[in-house]
């Protein structure tokens, strides 16, 4: 074998994926069709499981200060300020045991420089101009070829490139969906010197021929981010002149307002789920197995946690610590969430439900899986499956005992808890009586 997993697509999914499989030992290699890490802002909101996940990772503080908090919501009227409007539900004081309690702004392009300096750091590297053009697999591994170079050899290889993802297509893995909306959506990051940075500025219809506009200034730079809708089946002009002019007409601003088009794109906004997660030594994550509504900001996240579930699994099973069958458990846990996940997704974009604690991802669990085992006969609020919280007990962070790639093992008051390296309870009991089973089922003896 030339690598242990070949991981195919540098986005926040491939990345974060290979930072955790080379923090355990594992040889992954990433690689990326693309002559460098993709551009624009993309998905910049950070949901506060994600930064747990990121502090977890190691890019906590480079995160941190690379980003900020969403700004209010300014409604425009006629080229008057309307009001205030709010973007999230606040947290409330002590909901879910999280030190974040607010969707934390990154833009994309930047999120990815941060997470290859860190899969760097621990010596793994991202192999650039490489697209994957067919895959072959036995039973000893996955052999992949592409557009030029040698092919490459690997146990284990994860599509992370994308909702169009050529590896999910060539593995005949059909999606099923739907378009949410028949209208295109533009998004571009643009500078705009004389608007003001405090508000998200957002820009209603003005009329039946007009359509919604927005601009969020991105944290941590002096661009905004401009979302609108577009309505026609022609494919849109995404030439500056043509930001320029739409801005202008759906806005107070004059079109040599926007001094720079830095990046633009469109997209049809829907919702799809691979019908599965695996073909055999391949695995689907990220967009390549889900693709969300942006509203809201999940599909990145989940996106992200798709990986951290993944990578614990493979790092137990490349070592030998575990048996192969602990990677079913992936498509396991994660489809369900990724399932429930676009729901919400969906129904935050038809103006359904809020952005509010569901959005956070702090809530979501994995009581149902074949991992988790609860024993107790009256289980309190934390129950195998769960998030554990973010507590600090006599003074110690429990988080601090938890960081890292391996199991631990907590002793509380209201019982003892077995918890995974991705931070989720596995086993809990009133006393350590069965946990002996539990850790020679899985591996972990």
């Amino acid at each position: 074998m030339d690598v242990d997993v070949l991981i195919v697509g540098a986005g926040p999914t491939g990345l974060a994926l290979g930072i955790d499989l080379a923090r355990r030992g594992v040889d992954a290699l990433v690689v990326e069709r693309g002559e460098t890490l993709a551009p624009g802002s993309r998905g910049k909101g950070l949901q506060p499981r994600t930064m747990e996940v990121y502090e977890d990772l190691g890019v906590l503080d480079e995160i941190l200060a690379a980003g900020g908090a969403y700004p209010v919501g300014m409604v425009w009227a006629d080229g008057v300020q309307a009001g205030e409007h709010a973007m999230f539900d606040p947290m409330e004081d002590g909901e879910e045991g999280c030190r974040f309690t607010v969707p934390w702004m990154v833009p994309q392009w930047r999120n990815q420089e941060i997470l290859l300096a860190r899969l760097t750091e621990l010596g793994a590297t991202v192999a650039f101009g490489r697209e994957v053009v067919r895959l072959a697999q036995d039973t000893q591994g996955v052999t992949a070829h592409f557009a030029s170079g040698e092919p490459v050899r690997a146990r284990y290889a994860v599509a992370a490139d994308g909702g169009r993802s050529a590896v999910r297509r060539a593995l005949g893995i059909t999606m099923t969906g739907e378009t949410l909306d028949p209208d295109r959506a533009l998004v571009a990051d643009v500078r705009i010197p004389e608007l003001d940075r405090t508000w998200w500025h957002l820009f209603p219809p003005s009329g039946p021929d007009s359509g919604f506009l927005a601009l969020c200034p991105l944290a941590g730079t002096d661009h905004f981010q401009l979302v609108a809708r577009l309505s026609g089946e022609t494919d849109p002009d995404l030439s500056p002149d043509a930001i320029r002019k739409l801005v202008a007409e759906r806005t107070h601003l004059a079109p040599e307002a926007v001094t720079d088009v830095l990046w633009t794109s469109d997209f049809r906004p829907r919702a799809a789920l691979a019908d599965r997660f695996r073909e055999g030594r391949i695995f689907l994550a990220g967009d390549a197995a889900h693709v969300h509504s942006p509203a809201g900001g999940q599909g990145l996240n989940t996106s992200v946690q798709d990986a951290y579930n993944l990578g614990w699994k493979l790092g137990a099973v490349l070592s030998g610590r575990a048996p192969e069958a602990l990677l079913d458990t992936y498509e396991e846990e994660r489809r369900p969430v990724a399932e429930h996940v676009l729901g919400l997704s969906t129904a935050i974009l038809r103006g359904e439900t809020r952005r509010g604690a569901a959005t956070r991802q702090l809530g979501l669990h994995y009581r149902h899986s074949s991992l988790s085992e609860e024993t107790r006969q009256h289980p309190g609020p934390l129950s195998a499956g769960d998030r554990f919280p973010d507590l600090t007990v006599d003074g110690v962070r429990l988080f601090d005992r938890l960081r890292g790639p391996d199991w631990t093992l907590l002793t509380l008051e209201d019982g003892v808890f077995l918890v995974r390296p991705d931070g989720y309870v596995g086993w809990a009991g009133e006393t350590e009586e069965g946990l002996g089973a539990y850790r020679a089922r899985f591996g972990l003896v």
